[in-house]
């Protein structure tokens, strides 16, 4: 079975950004944590990616934006996110 390459946009002190965590610690999946908070470099990155988001988190799934915490549980909610946490690029 493969797993999908998941990013992460972080910042220190954000309890959404460890809401998400945790759901993606849950499920058992390696992610990659991407910090801005001392990187303006990267937050630019972070914008870019996900079409204009300036929140954090930002999530990305095989490159693909899917939003912040909230869209991240409601992908589970509905049934939707197994299945793209074993999707490979």
């Amino acid at each position: 079975m493969s797993v999908a390459k998941i990013e992460i946009y972080t910042r220190r002190y954000c309890g959404y950004c460890v809401q998400a965590k945790m759901l993606l610690d849950e499920k058992g999946v390696d992610y990659i944590e991407l910090s801005i908070d001392a990187d303006p470099e990267l937050r630019q990155t972070m914008i870019q990616r996900s079409a204009g988001g300036t929140t954090v988190p930002q999530i990305f799934i095989n490159n693909q934006s899917i939003g912040g915490c909230m869209e991240l549980f409601a992908l589970d909610r509905g049934g939707d996110l197994d299945a793209l946490l074993v999707e490979s690029e």
